[in-house]
């Protein structure tokens, strides 16, 4: 399936294009309250994504900041609609009472992502996990969810993985794991750990997906950041965001200058691990240690023509398989 706009992408779209108008202006918050009628609350809630604008609203507010182009005062209008639509799997009530904010906007930014990179050092990303990866993983909330919140939480990693993998058009990931996560038994089962990471090395063969691992010994600073990814979406120049989450918060972030601090630290990490193929044979190695007595299908992980890869534009052989 081709992948649908998203609400969360449509509203990020108009409340940066008003930003943007209003700084371009010299203009502060205030003044554009107080131009409009409005409270400069209210001008501050759509700026930062708080609330959605109405159509109505938009286009007064438009005119004042001089954007008079009408297929760029139509197109944000049409997104000032997309925005307010609450149809999509994600906002069922059952479900979204057991989200936090930032995890359906990192939901709804994969909709769209032309390109994903993660980066952790403990837990395998949401989408590329296991139905027994997932389970254990919720299952160490001990005390912090019940029953009916692991049941929910599952169903949503189902639709979200099957949201993601269903994309024809799937983003270029990225993936890059510290090696302590070869070696983390997940919920003291090694089995299941090893049955998730021959997954990655089985989806890397169905799709655009490069991972690499940072070695202990690697030449590169140690990273002193928690799990994040990056989600590049449609759009000119550094169009992207952050999504960082720690074991009790999580968060988007879309400052340009936080968003490329953190591109810049994947980079230098990127350029330090293990390449392709010495990154799969590592993980293949882990299966066979962490499952011994287990018979892994084929190997995820062709062989490679080149080493020369960056996270920003790999060019590489062609997989066997897509």
């Amino acid at each position: 399936m081709t992948s649908p706009e998203s609400p969360a992408g449509a509203r990020r779209r108009v409340r940066l294009a008003v930003r943007e108008a209003r700084e371009a202006r010299g203009l502060t918050q205030g003044q554009v309250a107080e131009a409009m009628e409005w409270s400069q609350s209210k001008v501050i809630r759509i700026e930062s994504g708080e609330v959605t604008i109405s159509p109505n609203d938009l286009r007064p507010l438009l005119a004042y900041l001089d954007i008079d182009d009408k297929a760029t005062v139509d197109r944000l209008v049409r997104d000032a609609r997309s925005s307010r639509q609450r149809r999509m799997w994600w906002d069922e009530p059952r479900i979204r009472e057991h989200l936090t904010d930032a995890s359906r906007q990192l939901i709804q930014y994969e909709v769209e992502a032309t390109e994903i990179r993660h980066f952790t050092n403990n837990v395998i990303p949401g989408p590329l996990q296991t139905e027994d990866y997932s389970t254990t993983v919720l299952g160490l909330h001990l005390g912090q969810l019940t029953d009916h919140d692991v049941e929910v939480r599952l169903d949503t990693r189902r639709q979200r993985r099957a949201q993601l993998l269903g994309r024809r058009d799937f983003p270029r990931t990225y993936l890059l794991l510290d090696e302590s996560v070869l070696a983390r038994r997940m919920g003291g089962k090694a089995d299941v750990t090893a049955a998730q990471l021959q997954h990655l090395l089985d989806l890397a063969q169905q799709k655009p997906i490069w991972i690499r691992v940072l070695p202990y010994a690697a030449n590169a600073p140690v990273p002193a950041m928690g799990p994040f990814d990056i989600l590049s979406l449609p759009g000119e120049g550094g169009n992207a965001v952050l999504y960082r989450e720690s074991h009790i918060s999580d968060e988007i972030v879309d400052d340009v200058r936080n968003v490329e601090r953190h591109r810049e630290a994947f980079e230098t990490w990127w350029e330090a691990a293990l390449d392709d193929n010495a990154s799969a044979a590592l993980i293949e190695k882990a299966v066979k240690e962490l499952n011994p007595a287990g018979t892994p299908a084929e190997s995820g992980v062709s062989q490679r023509a080149g080493s020369g890869t960056t996270a920003s534009g790999p060019a590489r052989a062609r997989r066997s398989r897509r």
